[in-house]
């Protein structure tokens, strides 16, 4: 009888084993095969020098002053406009909501959808106090060691001069594009971009203006970032996670600390019992949508046990998942996150306040909505309905639309990445930070956020950090990228306006 359950279970060892093997056999590549490109000369000192000079200019946004730093904003300007005269001289400039640039360059036919590149003027204040900290002064612009060192370098004057460099490259040899390219610079991006990339898709959409694609800042090619990869992965934002804040006042029992009130009814006791669930408690999460493409993607690209792994999470699932929800980046990736931002109560030691407020921030994955969230904060709160009251924070947006990978804008993305670098993998996946193409989506299906540039883990330190840096060589292969993505914008076969 022993021997036959031993070979009973033998026999679904070696089932299992078999099904296993035979899953992690027929998920094959889905890497494009796509031959590389000889690489566009690009002259490295000069190019360098412009960004540095443009990172010399203290663009420092505010959410609250609009009129914050603009002198600097206004040379910034300016000096686009000496450093690149043929963008000035051929492409139509406007200026939109007192700071944020629209360039328009017409393509050969009016009636082919245009396409936009974007990026943002703007970047975030250096801490203070940190300055001292920095191996080169923040706003030095300063060229050593084979970067160019200063805030904004990498976010995202590195994106906005690269597009522009590409372009007059591209204009210098006589290119004219087949379709209408925008280029969409805002100024605001850091705070929100209501001032700005808002302005910009609301007058294009007045313009009755439907983009075929758009490709903002977003995803990096990671190298060495993720686990099992031997290869750089180039990861391409489908889509961006929503943004909202909700903010709670409870009203409770006031009175002296001498006579407290009865135990959970004070307006601090009910706020802690609620921030507690809220923070345990959080929306469920998956490997699903656009994360589990992710890991389908690169799955074939993985080695050993971490193939196998991911090849077969119709059984690794759980275990793969907790795993995931164990690191806070890759936890994001997964469900609509919940973070405990500020806390108010009482001003007197010896007072028990009768009001307690709170703000928690979410980040919406796409499926779950503003309705959802503020569903599952009211079910965490344990005090009566008549003692709360919930609000939202201006600035709540939905999480973004899902560009489909399966499309052709997504494929010509693809290739070009890959001509360009073409050591890398490329993967759809999911912007869990807010960027300004969060308001093009009246008026494009096709949304990607990606920025060609090559991260390490150090790098991500320095991202709206101390040292930010990019490297010379990094920001060459940029101008090549978008160099190359504007040709290929033309070869394509072109969909017309609708």
């Amino acid at each position: 009888m022993i021997k036959k359950i031993l070979w009973g279970l033998l026999a679904l060892v070696v089932m299992l084993a078999g099904a296993l093997g035979i899953n992690t056999a027929r998920k094959g590549s889905r890497q494009l095969e796509v031959a590389p490109i000889a690489k566009l000369p690009v002259d490295d000192a000069a190019v360098a020098s412009r960004l540095a000079e443009a990172v010399r200019l203290r663009t420092e946004s505010s959410r609250d002053d609009a009129n914050a730093n603009t002198g600097q904003f206004m040379q910034f300007h300016a000096l686009l406009q000496q450093r690149f005269p043929l963008v000035h001289a051929k492409l139509k400039r406007e200026v939109v909501g007192d700071l944020s640039l629209l360039y328009t360059w017409p393509g050969s036919d009016a009636n082919a959808a245009p396409v936009m590149l974007m990026a943002h003027q703007d970047v975030v204040p250096v801490a203070p106090g940190t300055e001292g900290d920095w191996a080169q002064p923040p706003y030095s612009g300063a060229i050593q060691g084979g970067y160019v060192w200063g805030r904004g370098s990498w976010d995202d004057k590195g994106n906005l001069m690269s597009q522009l460099e590409a372009v007059e490259m591209l204009l210098a040899s006589g290119f004219t594009p087949q379709r209408t390219i925008y280029l969409a610079f805002g100024a605001d991006e850091e705070v929100g971009g209501l001032r700005g990339a808002a302005k910009i898709a609301a007058l294009l959409q007045e313009r009755k203006v439907r983009l075929d694609f758009v490709i903002d800042e977003g995803l990096l090619i990671l190298d060495g970032v993720m686990p099992g990869l031997s290869k750089p992965a180039a990861v391409i934002g489908v889509a961006e996670k929503g943004y909202m804040s909700v903010v709670m006042k409870l009203s409770g029992t006031p009175g002296h600390s001498s006579m407290p009130p009865h135990k959970g009814s004070s307006a601090i006791a009910m706020m802690s019992d609620a921030l507690k669930r809220l923070d345990e408690e959080q929306m469920p999460g998956g490997i699903r949508g656009v994360a589990g493409e992710l890991f389908d993607t690169l799955a074939p690209e993985m080695g050993g046990v971490n193939r196998v792994v991911l090849s077969n999470l119709w059984l690794f699932r759980p275990v793969v998942q907790k795993q995931l929800e164990g690191a806070a980046s890759t936890n994001a990736m997964l469900r609509t996150t919940t973070a405990l931002t500020i806390v108010n109560a009482g001003n007197r030691d010896n007072v028990v306040p009768g009001r307690a407020e709170a703000t928690v921030n979410f980040r919406l994955l796409p499926g779950d909505t503003q309705e959802h969230v503020m569903d599952h904060v009211r079910s965490k709160i344990s005090a009566p309905a008549t003692q709360v009251e919930l609000s939202t924070l201006p600035g709540a947006v939905e999480a973004s639309k899902v560009a489909p990978t399966d499309s052709t804008q997504y494929r010509l993305l693809n290739q070009t990445i890959r001509e360009v670098f073409p050591d890398v993998l490329v993967a759809p996946g999911l912007m869990v930070a807010g960027t300004d193409s969060q308001h093009y989506g009246a008026i494009s299906d096709h949304i990607f956020k990606f920025s060609p540039v090559r991260a390490n883990s150090e790098d991500l330190k320095r991202f709206h950090g101390t040292d930010e840096r990019l490297e010379i060589a990094n920001y060459a292969d940029a101008i090549r990228f978008y160099h190359r993505l504007i040709g290929k914008v033309s070869q394509t076969a072109m969909p017309t306006k609708p």
